[in-house]
């Protein structure tokens, strides 16, 4: 067990420990975070792919104290480096997709161009790998009895986690916090792409029960399409639904009241920074205007909690490096501090 008699939590965070300055090994922790630096099929601004390093930093100045988790980090956070050859291979592919992407934005043919068939094919194939190697990471850690989450990446990183919670927890459902519904049946011929990964996720992974989307304000008729045909799992709260309820009289925990009833007894949050308001994430990769506040969600994650629903684990996706990336990684601190907190407490 680590040792805690002589750290001051109230002291400045010491760098050469773990995440938010904790002196815990990945042996002794409760929760442990894997950073997943993959964002091979972004469509928009890139630079997810670095954004554990940057949120490692920040974290360094998040304050201990949450007076309403109490000591929750007192069982152990711990984040790994992020691997080196996931890193350089999304990096590698990452430039093969910006050639496709722009060869086909220009309306060329893609079956004219072997290249980039080749190119396509890399890169769904990289999908895959990525998809079996969160899989393994994540089953590898369930299996030692840890709490786990995911720290991304673009959006697409979290199937093969998905899948791992499956077969660990049975039927569950995922709470989606997001911009985007990404339920696309694919993009930009791309199989695994970021805007897929809840269509994936629901046809891979049949124990998957409910999806519950959380602010979406941008979206395709496939998409709305999809969410028509699939009721029994899918339920959405679009972001002007929510604001117009709210316009006409209605609280946001009636809202909240509402949305906990519709989460089966287990409960996954994935979180796409790009569902808050984009004065808080400037840099994520495809901002909309609208969307919510923090406090809106923790609310929420409260209430979702103490309806007596377990809290099995949650991702934390999309948070953008750009000219002032201190502040979407300050931001992105903030976040997984009190998503860690609010997990490990739930779990106790």
């Amino acid at each position: 067990m680590t040792d805690l008699s002589q750290f001051d939590p109230n002291a400045a965070s010491n760098p050469n420990n773990n995440i938010f300055g904790l002196p815990f090994t990945e042996e002794d922790a409760r929760l442990v975070i894997l950073p997943v630096p993959w964002e091979v099929t972004v469509s928009y601004n890139a630079g997810t792919a670095r954004a554990a390093d940057h949120i490692f930093k920040a974290s360094m100045h998040v304050d201990l104290f949450d007076p309403e988790t109490k000591e929750s980090w007192k069982q152990g956070f711990f984040m790994r480096p992020p691997d080196k050859k996931v890193l350089l291979k999304s990096d590698y592919l990452r430039k093969e997709a910006e050639l496709y992407i722009d060869y086909i934005c220009h309306g060329e043919i893609l079956e004219k161009n072997l290249f980039m068939c080749k190119s396509l094919r890399d890169i769904n194939e990289g999908g895959g790998y990525l998809n079996k190697w969160v899989y393994e990471q994540s089953k590898q850690l369930l299996n030692r009895g840890k709490l786990v989450a995911i720290l991304g990446g673009d959006h697409s990183v979290v199937l093969g986690f998905f899948k791992a919670m499956a077969e660990q927890h049975g039927e569950f459902g995922v709470l989606q916090i997001d911009a985007h519904c990404d339920l696309r049946a694919s993009y930009e011929l791309f199989t695994y792409s970021h805007a897929s990964v809840m269509y994936n996720a629901l046809k891979e992974i049949p124990t998957l029960t409910h999806l519950v989307q959380l602010g979406a304000r941008d979206y395709c008729q496939e998409e709305w399409e999809y969410i028509q045909n699939n009721k029994d799992r899918v339920i959405p709260y679009f972001d002007k639904d929510i604001k117009e309820r709210q316009f006409e009289g209605e609280t946001w925990k009636q809202i909240t009241d509402e949305i906990v009833s519709k989460l089966p007894e287990k409960v996954l949050v994935s979180f796409d920074i790009d569902g808050l308001d984009p004065k808080l994430c400037p840099n994520t990769g495809t901002p909309v205007q609208g969307g919510f506040e923090t406090e809106q969600i923790f609310y929420l994650l409260k209430k979702i909690v103490q309806s007596g629903r377990k809290f099995i684990g949650f991702d934390l996706v999309e948070i953008g490096v750009g000219d002032n990336n201190e502040w979407d990684a300050n931001v992105g601190a903030h976040i997984l501090w009190r998503l860690a907190n609010l997990l490990v407490a739930s779990n106790h």
